[in-house]
């Protein structure tokens, strides 16, 4: 007889609740800011481009450094480096504040927004592994699907709360309002992350130079087609679908302000929490390759379908589709990451998910942003849609084993 299936069993253990706490609450407070620098740069520069210029300069530290704090991961204590990490998060969005009260100080134009959006970019590749390796060191191996599935909600719950009340308190308040509740929020974060009490070092199997340590998760993910396969298939349909960047024009577009921005902003969000939390409360997928394959699919299409929407409803419902699709490829990719890496590789293997898929974010804006300058806003997503489609199809055709996936095994 089958046992039951715990949806609650990584929630049951107290450090794995307060690190989804401090990233839940770091991720509400990252949101609402990019809302928030997105809106005032564009209010001050009129020029889609400088939205994609957001996403690169926290792209480039992201790039550069993540293998490296993949290594420290997978050497130190995981949890001091996410601590520090925050500490130089909280650090950014105070000096965003300074630039708020004292317009002043950008007087020659927005590159000092840049610059601090890249310097925040560095604390967040700090610490971006060691949340992934230690969320899997601070539970047993059985149930870390369900620890994805909760991860991936929690995040995207503070992910729909984020840019709704970042986008509210900068319509009704003023950017300065909306960047004291990001500080406010990063702190919390910073004390949840403190409460967290395992703080044991990983123990690394080989003892090599540092150059062939940053190259143990590069050749882990190659040789493993699977893994590759999925990271890849996430990389360029982020990458070619990331509209999300261009929503300030989007509102503009249906006339809804920074209030409707940080509402289009949120839907994604919406979409995805129901949904993780729907596999949360479900066995593992059976045809887990399929229904990847199938999200990723699902994902291209509305995000076609709104770039030629023209109705605030039928934009917000499109992208609660592409965050629905997009929490089925997050957990089957999470999951997969976890349960095929050893404990000691995690850092390093979770650094190189980092180069693929958290900077494609970033890196997604810029083409985003490249594109809407090159090609015009609408044509720019419409063509982003349909290059996500040809990459499944291109997937689908080079990688038969992730089409014959079957249930993950831990």
């Amino acid at each position: 007889m089958a046992a039951k299936h715990d949806a609650y069993a990584a929630l049951r253990h107290s450090d794995f609740r307060w690190l989804i706490l401090a990233h839940a609450a770091l991720t509400f407070a990252r949101e609402a800011q990019i809302v928030v620098v997105g809106w005032q740069v564009y209010v001050i520069t009129k020029d889609p481009l400088s939205l994609g210029l957001i996403g690169l300069a926290e792209a480039l530290p992201l790039l550069g450094f993540a293998l490296f704090a993949g290594h420290l991961a997978d050497k130190f204590p995981r949890q001091p480096i996410i601590v520090i990490g925050t500490i130089g998060m909280v650090t950014s969005s105070v000096v965003l504040l300074l630039f708020t009260i004292y317009p002043s100080m950008l007087a020659g134009g927005v590159w000092p927004i840049y610059a601090v959006v890249f310097a925040g970019g560095l604390a967040r590749a700090t610490f971006r592994p060691a949340v992934v390796a230690l969320s899997a060191e601070v539970i047993p191996r059985e149930v870390q699907p369900n620890a994805v599935a909760w991860r991936t909600s929690s995040w995207h719950l503070a992910a729909v709360c984020g840019p709704a009340v970042g986008g509210l308190i900068y319509g009704f308040a003023g950017p300065a309002a909306a960047y004291s509740a990001v500080i406010v929020l990063m702190t919390s974060s910073l004390f949840a992350s403190s409460a967290i009490e395992h703080r044991v070092a990983p123990q690394l199997v080989e003892d090599v130079p540092l150059a062939e340590s940053l190259k143990v998760g590069i050749r882990f993910v190659i040789r493993d087609p699977v893994l590759l396969a999925a990271m890849t298939l996430d990389l360029f349909s982020v990458l070619f679908g990331g509209a999300v960047a261009l929503l300030p024009i989007f509102a503009n577009m249906l006339r809804v302000g920074p209030q409707g921005l940080g509402v289009l902003r949120a839907a994604p969000a919406v979409g995805s929490i129901v949904t993780s939390t729907w596999i949360a409360h479900r066995p593992p997928m059976k045809r887990a390759g399929t229904a990847l394959l199938i999200a990723v699919s699902v994902f291209g299409t509305a995000i076609i379908g709104f770039a030629l929407s023209r109705n605030f409803f039928l934009s917000f419902a499109l992208l609660l589709l592409s965050g629905s699709a997009d929490a089925v490829s997050v957990v089957i990719r999470g999951t997969l990451l976890q349960s095929r890496t050893p404990d000691a590789l995690l850092g390093r293997v979770s650094s190189v998910n980092q180069v693929f898929i958290s900077a494609s974010n970033e890196i997604g804006a810029f083409e985003s942003g490249v594109a809407a300058m090159l090609m015009g806003t609408v044509p720019s997503v419409i063509f982003g849609g349909c290059m996500t489609l040809v990459v499944v199809a291109i997937t689908a055709w080079k990688c038969p084993q992730l089409r014959r996936l079957r249930e993950i095994q831990t």
